[in-house]
């Protein structure tokens, strides 16, 4: 059986000269990787004590939801401004080239819950960070983070020491 790590196809010098680009797409589009990296992230958490599944999309969704359904949880949408129906919060942050903002329904987490974060990377920890502020505000307890990829010269890690966080593969350089 493959490992996980080599479902991930790396492009270098995209989307600039000198970034290798680890391609998620590449392990959607196998059963086996899809399945296996759902699996490893699961079991990355397998001892954490949660209530609600949170991720932003896109790719958030795509890991989160199976991860909230195996595990019998609701999923909770992250979503880009503007994107959602009822009564949203969000919150602002900058990104390495810019700024984003980020919402979720004002009533998708009720206080005291404890939330897992899923996500396909890790790399700066901006969006991560920010994704924790914002269910905090609505009075949620973040529990932990698992990622499919961590570029951990990035610092991301960093960003939200003090929290779980959790990586299926880990990428030391940038």
């Amino acid at each position: 059986m493959k490992k996980l790590e080599e479902y991930v196809v790396s492009i270098p010098d995209f989307p600039e000269e000198g970034i290798i680009f680890r391609d998620v797409t590449s392990v959607l589009q196998d059963a086996d990787g899809l399945q296996l990296a759902i699996d490893t992230m699961e079991e990355k958490i397998k001892d954490l004590d949660f209530d609600v599944v949170a991720g932003p999309e896109s790719r958030g969704f795509i890991f989160g939801t199976p991860i909230a359904y195996n595990n019998k949880k609701p999923f909770v949408l992250i979503r880009k401004a503007g994107k959602l129906p009822r009564e949203t919060v969000s919150i602002s942050y900058d990104l390495e080239y810019g700024s984003a903002t980020i919402e979720m329904h004002k009533d998708s987490i009720r206080p005291g819950q404890k939330v897992l974060i899923v996500d396909d990377l890790i790399a700066t920890g901006g969006t991560t960070e920010a994704m924790i502020r914002l269910i905090e505000s609505l009075g949620g307890q973040v529990v932990g983070v698992v990622v499919l990829m961590e570029l951990a010269g990035l610092n991301g890690r960093d960003k939200i020491s003090g929290y779980r966080l959790e990586s299926a593969i880990r990428y030391e350089g940038k």
